[in-house]
């Protein structure tokens, strides 16, 4: 039997889920600022994003046998949730200026407010937003009618998950301080900061909601760590030569906060001494500019960085489909798995 698969058929679903359960939601009280803070972070959850961990959680509650149903469709949106939340407060901790090609929650408070306490209100009230995303994700999950013994297991992932993605971004803070990061750190960051949270945890929570086996979680970490891995290898790669169009992030922002990327950390190994007080002077400088930029870009091209991270994605998307070859999952959810595979290490945005 053939079984065929369209990518993201489950985004509009997921999307009305979304606007449907926030529709419950608006402000408690009737302060047009209140209400308009709440109108922005709606519209920021609803509008853009591919709704990757969505998508993952799904076929991982079809891998291991689950219907579909509405079920799984809230408990996979509170996902997004979560992930808006965590966006917000990253952007935050980054100072960027544009998400999903338009001004960050952040940015967008602070236009609201004229005055020299913009800023300051601005990112006061994005860490308010991003948590309050935060605290819808477990309501969405927590009311989502999967039967309770396998919900408190799936509760549990879900709690690792954020405590891991917690975890990785201080990592990924703490990087911006020490200098000189090594590939393998900049990897145990990107394992917990996104692989985990973004691959691993999804599938796992949707194969928990399912009643998966202990045999099938693993093979779903065993597929989803090396994808996670080249997931966001391929993020580093675009949010260094990537175009904002194509990506709706600034390229300057991951050179110009000094991000201890695998992509850096495999320029730093291989430069000569010229190229590596370029590097040193310009990664993480604030006054750093688009002719900067260019100069660090060819840098990391003519040290084979790039090239060295291209195999790293290509070895480790390799690695996913060997698990996911050996899992013991329904042949649907292996073909959808399989396709995502391919999207999520070689996309262009």
């Amino acid at each position: 039997m053939t079984v065929s698969f369209t990518p993201n058929l489950l985004g509009p679903r997921v999307d009305e889920r979304l606007a449907a359960f926030l529709d419950g939601w608006r402000a408690p009280v009737t302060d047009q600022d209140v209400v308009a803070a709440y109108r922005l972070l709606i519209d920021f959850i609803l509008t853009g994003g591919k709704r990757v961990r969505p998508q993952l959680c799904y076929w991982g509650w079809r891998g291991a046998g689950g219907e579909d149903c509405e079920e799984i469709i809230s408990a996979a949106a509170s996902l997004e949730l979560c992930h808006a939340g965590l966006l917000i407060h990253d952007d935050i901790m980054d100072g960027s200026e544009l998400r999903r090609g338009r001004s960050t929650v952040h940015r967008s408070l602070a236009h609201l407010h004229a005055g020299p306490g913009a800023e300051a209100f601005g990112q006061a009230g994005g860490i308010l937003l991003g948590t309050l995303s935060l605290a819808w994700s477990d309501a969405l999950l927590s009311s989502c009618g999967v039967e309770p013994a396998r919900l408190r297991a799936a509760h549990h992932l879900f709690d690792a998950m954020r405590a891991e993605v917690i975890s990785g971004q201080y990592l990924d803070i703490l990087s911006q301080l020490r200098t000189g990061a090594s590939v393998e750190q900049a990897l145990t960051t990107i394992r917990y900061k996104t692989a985990k949270y973004t691959v691993e945890r999804p599938l796992q929570i949707g194969g928990a909601l399912a009643g998966g086996t202990p045999e099938l979680l693993a093979s779903y970490s065993a597929f989803g760590l090396p994808l996670g891995e080249a997931f966001q290898l391929r993020d580093d790669v675009l949010g260094t030569f990537g175009s904002s169009e194509e990506t709706g992030k600034s390229a300057l922002d991951d050179l110009r906060d000094g991000k201890q990327t695998v992509l850096f950390a495999q320029a730093v190994e291989r430069a000569t001494p010229a190229q590596l007080a370029y590097l040193r002077t310009w990664h993480g400088n604030p006054e750093l500019a688009e002719e900067h930029a260019a100069e660090m870009r060819q840098i990391l091209l003519d040290t084979g960085a790039i090239d060295r991270v291209e195999s790293m994605i290509e070895e480790r998307a390799g690695q996913a489909v060997e698990a996911l070859d050996a899992a013991p999952i329904m042949p649907e959810a292996r073909v959808a798995l399989t396709a995502l595979t391919a999207q999520l290490a070689h996309r262009d945005s």
